[in-house]
């Protein structure tokens, strides 16, 4: 490789989001954070770095081995540059918005990196938006958050939507009220994450009538609450069961138009939720648009207050995006009249302007890939004969 090569070389997972992609992204993110804002919820911008005590709270931990780690050469402290917003967010509204009233609607948008990719993501650098609702236990937020995610893709462009809903905590719900041992417990739950029946039924012969009828709920909303309403569950589990039928049907109220699907026994991606969960695809783009369910936020005095929220993953909404429709681009000849050129861009043209003189004004700005050039006060195309 040759030393221009070598220097244009990045580090894996991570791109240069060239023209017209980064413009796009950009667009794409001002518009999701308009209707957040129309919906109510504040934005925040917290740092790139923080000291690892409180990126690594409550949930943050889950990310620990996601997060590169530097020392501060002014505290001597351990820092860790974000692998997630959302635990900036929740610690945002632990302390210096403890006093605001709850629910607290927060959004936000910008980087993170992650010491590595996974299957479906392999970029390291992720531009992230989201947003969180912190302070209120009702089926209502969750639902909420959904919606407002869902109302976020279609408002940039993304077609052919769906979201798929999960309850994470179901089936350890389920696997205490059988006394199940924690060994039996872990061997369940990857049974039932391969939705391998048969194991399912040989791991708890007693109960697989039931563990395989949740298998067999998952599927589309209309069917898969079919089926969950007809179920006889353990108490323990009951109430969770019974707030996520609340959430999808206040959700099919919000968004009677959004495909939704369910699968109660899912908890992949979904370990540090503590209650409904759900991811968001568009059918033919790979990999997740974005992800989001209830939590635990750490709150002031060391104490638990209930959240829900969602991410949205930019670099798979740009794949779900149609292509973007640019501009009519001008060339403006040295020495033109700036108020012509003020009066085009208020019009929606886009400008460039030469400095030199040049031999042929319409050849240059076929060369600079405009689709006009201005011959006097005149706008003329670069391609008519």
């Amino acid at each position: 490789m040759t030393e221009k090569g070598e220097k244009a070389l990045l580090p894996a997972g991570m791109v240069d989001l060239l023209p017209p992609e980064a413009a796009q992204e950009s667009a794409a993110i001002s518009r999701i954070l308009d209707l957040f804002s129309a919906c109510g919820y504040q934005r925040v911008k917290p740092p790139m770095l923080e000291f690892e005590e409180t990126l690594f709270d409550g949930a943050g931990a889950a990310l620990s081995q996601q997060t590169f780690r530097l020392m501060d050469p002014l505290s001597q402290r351990m820092m860790g540059l974000r692998a997630d917003m959302t635990t900036q967010v929740v610690r945002i509204a632990a302390t210096r918005l403890s006093g605001e009233p709850r629910p607290l609607r927060l959004c936000y948008a910008g980087q993170v990196l992650r010491v590595k990719g996974n299957q479906l993501r392999n970029d390291r650098q992720i531009a992230q938006v989201g947003a969180e609702l912190i302070g209120s236990e009702s089926s209502g937020a969750d639902a909420e958050i959904i919606a407002l995610a869902a109302s976020a893709l279609e408002k940039i462009g993304v077609t052919r939507l769906s979201v798929d809903i999960a309850l994470p905590t179901l089936v350890p719900a389920i696997a205490r009220t059988l006394g199940l041992s924690p060994s039996e417990s872990a061997d369940l739950r990857e049974a039932l994450d391969r939705k391998d029946a048969a194991a399912v039924k040989a791991i708890s012969k007693e109960h697989g009538k039931l563990l395989s009828a949740l298998l067999r709920a998952a599927g589309p909303v209309e069917r898969a609450v079919a089926a969950l309403s007809r179920l006889t569950v353990p108490e323990d589990a009951q109430e969770e069961l019974e707030r996520l039928l609340a959430v999808v049907e206040r959700l099919r109220e919000l968004k009677p138009d959004l495909r939704i699907t369910v699968d109660p026994t899912e908890h992949r991606g979904f370990e540090y939720q503590t209650g409904v969960s759900f991811a968001f695809f568009a059918r033919g783009v790979r990999g997740e648009l974005g992800r989001g369910g209830r939590y635990a936020a750490r709150a002031a005095g060391g104490c638990f207050e209930p959240a829900t929220g969602v991410t949205l993953y930019m670099d798979s909404l740009l794949r779900a995006l149609p292509e973007p429709d640019a501009p009519s681009r001008v060339y403006l000849p040295a020495g033109h009249d700036p108020k012509i050129a003020t009066a085009l861009r208020e019009k929606g043209f886009v400008t460039l302007a030469g400095h030199d003189p040049v031999e042929e004004d319409r050849k240059e700005a076929r060369r600079m890939a405009c689709d006009y050039w201005l011959s006097g006060e005149t706008l003329r195309k670069v391609e008519e004969n």
